[in-house]
């Protein structure tokens, strides 16, 4: 373990960078930075969690892990397949924070499945450490760290500091996932996006939306394989089918031109070589999957919800406070708090961060064939919703 002065210095460095509004990859990458100084890995993967469903939706990988994507579909199988103790929805289902593998199983390491049949076998890591990044609205991510045989186990002081850092890593995530903005051009114009596995998790069928929706997924370098996300929905599917979960898993995650998009996985009725079909479709998210997101991510009060959800609706400070029994005073608090949280100075500015410019710059534009807005500018009542809203 590090000295109590690198210690000291590498958690100020994370929190800073946490504060610091970088894009989700920069953060990533300068945090882990800092983090390998106290806890040294030979390799880590970074992921972003849908918060509310603790889905995987994006992986970065570090150090030895860079580039080798192979064996990512085997990692959602794995994941959200069984029921590993370890795995992360087990993990925030149980309030731990941060676990060593090797320390959790007294070195038996062939008790966890994904140690022995993929991490052990195919990269030769003989320890993992995992920390979920939680919050009161839910997972946002996660990181494994990981050592060879030569190396020691991570021992409890590391599993502490980790445990330590993890509020600045869920700041940073959140802070990350809300920097990028949208293309004014970026949209869902490829028609219905869907993708047909079947009981072996082979993709049988497709539709070109589909792929253009998949190209658009980050592709910066170190980037995990884009179909985890899907198979880890496919295996979620088949969880739900057998009885195993209470609903179908879906995931919101962000496109290369920043555009959110939710994924969905059902599983299908069929008989001889289609039983067991699982499908999965992509749309783009619409505005309500978007504003729950970006409060959360704001870590905004319900009253606070409120007093957005009735800003975005065009309500002024007397209608609000009217609906919520409040006086307008209580309400102009409670709305300087949202711009502090929000970082803006205006309901102008509120509006068109809350939709991450995604919606506000193509409302009242013409509807396309595939049910969505098209491109262009945005009509007289758009833009009096953003002066007034």
């Amino acid at each position: 373990m590090a000295t109590a002065l690198g210690i000291g210095r590498a958690r100020s460095d994370i929190d800073v960078v946490s504060r610091a509004g970088l894009p989700l990859h920069s953060f990533m990458d300068e945090a882990a930075v800092a983090l390998q100084q106290v806890v040294p890995f030979v390799a880590a993967c970074i992921s972003t969690l849908d918060p509310a469903t603790t889905m995987v939706s994006s992986s970065r990988k570090l150090g030895a892990l860079d580039g080798r994507n192979e064996r990512d579909l085997v990692w959602s199988q794995i994941e959200y397949g069984g029921d590993d103790p370890t795995s992360i929805t087990a993990m925030v289902a149980a309030g731990q924070i941060a676990v060593g593998v090797h320390r959790l199983t007294h070195g038996m390491l062939d008790r966890s499945v994904r140690m022995s049949e993929l991490l052990m076998p195919h990269f030769d890591f003989h320890d993992e450490a995992r920390v979920v990044f939680v919050d009161r609205n839910g997972a946002w991510g996660h990181i494994s760290l990981f050592r060879g045989d030569d190396h020691t186990p991570f021992a409890g002081e590391e599993l502490d500091f980790l445990a330590a850092v993890a509020p600045a890593f869920t700041r940073g995530i959140r802070t990350g996932l809300l920097s990028q903005l949208s293309r004014a051009d970026a949209g869902s114009q490829a028609g219905p996006a869907v993708i047909v596995f079947d009981a072996d998790d082979r993709v049988v069928q497709s539709t070109p939306g589909a792929q253009a929706y998949l190209a658009q997924m980050p592709v910066v370098p170190g980037m995990g394989d884009p179909l985890t996300s899907v198979q880890a929905l496919v295996s979620g599917a088949r969880r739900f089918a057998r009885g195993e979960t209470d609903h179908a898993p879906r995931i919101r995650a962000r496109t290369a031109d920043g555009v959110w998009v939710v994924l969905h996985a059902s599983p299908l009725g069929g008989a001889g070589d289609r039983a067991g079909d699982v499908v999965v479709t992509i749309e783009e998210a619409r505005p309500q999957d978007v504003i729950d997101l970006v409060a959360a991510a704001f870590d905004l009060t319900a009253r606070e919800r409120e007093i957005v959800a009735a800003v975005l609706r065009g309500a002024d400070t007397r209608e609000i406070a009217v609906t919520l029994h409040v006086s307008p005073y209580t309400v102009q608090d409670h709305l300087k708090s949202v711009f502090d949280k929000a970082g803006v100075a205006s309901r102008r500015e509120l509006v068109a961060r809350v939709y991450f410019d995604q919606y506000v710059r193509r409302m009242g534009s013409s509807i396309g064939p595939t049910g969505w807005y098209t491109s262009g500018p945005g009509s007289p009542v758009a833009a009096e919703v953003l002066e007034h809203g």
